[in-house]
């Protein structure tokens, strides 16, 4: 598989952020991590392609269906 082409972006942070995203994330992740962070958010065709691959796993919304039914038992039980 072939590297996506990629922008170099400059940001700026808080030094406890930074120290926190080195500790934890690592100093050669950070970026990765970051760019896994924001494509949801904007990268919109792969958002919908994923929602569409969830629409069509009729097993997981089965159990969706399932717990959200679920969730109408527990509302009749609470105190108005």
């Amino acid at each position: 598989m072939a590297a996506k082409p990629r922008k170099k972006l400059t940001i700026t942070v808080e030094d406890e952020v930074y120290r926190g995203l080195r500790k934890v994330i690592g100093r050669r992740n950070i970026s990765r991590f970051l760019n896994d962070l924001a494509r949801p958010h904007v990268v919109r065709e792969r958002l919908e392609e994923g929602y569409r691959a969830m629409a069509a796993d009729e097993r997981r919304e089965a159990e969706a269906a399932r717990w959200s039914e679920g969730l109408i038992g527990d509302m009749a039980d609470e105190p108005r």
